[in-house]
């Protein structure tokens, strides 16, 4: 399997297609469908390795339903048009049965009207600004309030912060998200003047004016935290301005969606010691289900230096999800998969069980991290028990009244209960 995972790798760089065949000709395929190279592979890679290993485990096991799984994976290259694209490649051409993938919610995006048309379905493990719900969709990562809401009660409650720098990439998540967390700061008493947003391009790397006016904006006198959905390589240089400008965590701590232990790995973490990330999962968390994981993560991957994160988490909960949704419906056909996956639960990793919910979203523990000089993270905080994600937030007006259940009779991703009228997607 590392010789086939070798080989994989060439051909994807060379922009083909790659199919991790097993001998049995009758098999189940499973698409892969994360960026290899671009400013997102430094997130993305290890989940094109995640599914290797645990559709391996799942043929060590015999397969499914009789048959072996083949992974098919596709190289989008960060680039968000070609993410649809390569879906419909995987459905129509390579007739995956299910697809494992995407990152950005503007990769997610492109290829969500791909998934509705051809009725497939999607496993997304990434956290995410919610306001969407479909039925060919299954959201594994967190809602803003399985990661978001949950920071900043954190930093408010815990640290005592006043004054809020709100930074993200420019794109759909950290817009939507820090359009929910403006509104509840603002519910919560906080002035629109102790709110300061400011957003980045993808691979962003002049951070010095933008650091110093974090500076400025924290040297009040008033405690001061950033919330950051920073996304991809743009972290790298924008922790190392903050170190170059003297800012630590003691004065302005960092609070992190996006960046876990694969971006902190083979970096210099001085610059980020003490900073925060929350997560549903860390590495450091202690439990059987997790200790067995990162022992098979290794001797696949062959190496004890590659470390697991939060995304990784969230496809082995929505493989093994999909995996006894198969076994339940006695078929992979979309329809039968998508009503057989409400109500299924299967172990994670942080020693409980999550569940799929009605919405397509899952319970899931809330995690808070003190980023260590190893690399890791020091668990300073957690939620009592799951938080079931919500897929339309309480904070925004415009969704404030609109539910997801994707059961009889409502099959709705979009319900309004106020008009009871169904305004979106239907089954």
């Amino acid at each position: 399997m590392f010789l086939k995972n070798a080989i994989c790798g060439s051909l994807l760089t060379a922009g083909l297609t790659c199919a991790v065949s097993v001998s049995a000709e009758d098999t189940i395929k499973v698409g892969v469908l994360h960026s290899l190279s671009g400013t997102m592979a430094i997130s993305e890679t290890t989940l094109k390795d995640t599914m290797l290993l645990l559709i391996d485990e799942q043929n060590k096991k015999g397969g499914l339903l009789g048959k072996q799984l083949e992974a098919v994976v596709v190289d989008p290259a960060s680039d968000w048009p070609l993410f649809a694209e390569k879906a419909r490649e995987l459905i129509e051409v390579n007739s995956v049965e299910a697809v494992f993938g995407a990152w950005t919610s503007v990769s997610r995006k492109s290829v969500l009207p791909v998934f509705e048309e051809l009725n497939s379905i999607l496993f997304y493990p990434v956290q995410y600004e919610g306001e969407e719900s479909s039925k060919n969709v299954f959201y594994t990562g967190a809602a803003p309030n399985q990661q978001a809401i949950p920071a900043v009660d954190y930093l408010k409650d815990e640290i005592g912060v006043e004054r809020w720098v709100l930074a993200g990439t420019d794109y759909v998540y950290p817009r939507t998200t820090n359009k929910i967390l403006e509104a509840y700061l603002k519910d919560n008493g906080v002035a629109a003047e102790d709110i300061m947003i400011n957003y980045t391009p993808f691979g962003h790397s002049d951070w010095q004016s933008i650091v110093s006016d974090i500076k400025n904006f924290g040297g009040t006198g008033r405690k001061t935290a950033v919330v950051s959905t920073v996304n991809g390589d743009a972290n790298v240089p924008f922790y190392k301005e903050l170190g170059n400008q003297g800012v630590s965590a003691e004065d302005i701590p960092v609070v992190a969606f996006s960046v876990g232990e694969e971006e902190l790995s083979g970096i210099d973490t001085t610059p980020l010691v003490g900073h925060l990330a929350a997560w549903n999962y860390f590495m450091s968390v202690e439990s059987d289900e997790n200790d067995d994981f990162i022992a098979k993560w290794h001797e696949f991957i062959g190496s004890e230096d590659r470390v697991t994160n939060d995304p990784m988490e969230a496809h082995y909960i929505g493989f093994n999800m999909w995996v006894k949704a198969v076994e339940k419906a006695g078929t992979t056909d979309p329809a039968a998969v998508q009503d057989a996956i409400i109500g299924v639960t299967v172990p994670n990793l942080t020693g409980g069980y999550s569940a799929m919910m009605p919405n397509h979203h899952i319970t899931k523990p809330v995690l808070i991290g003190e980023i260590q000089d190893d690399g890791q993270f020091d668990v300073v905080w957690e939620t009592n028990g799951l938080v079931a994600g919500d897929a339309w937030s309480d904070f925004l007006p415009d969704s404030k009244d609109i539910i997801s259940d994707w059961r009889a009779p409502l099959s709705c991703g979009n319900y309004n209960v106020v008009t009871a009228k169904c305004s979106g997607q239907q089954l």
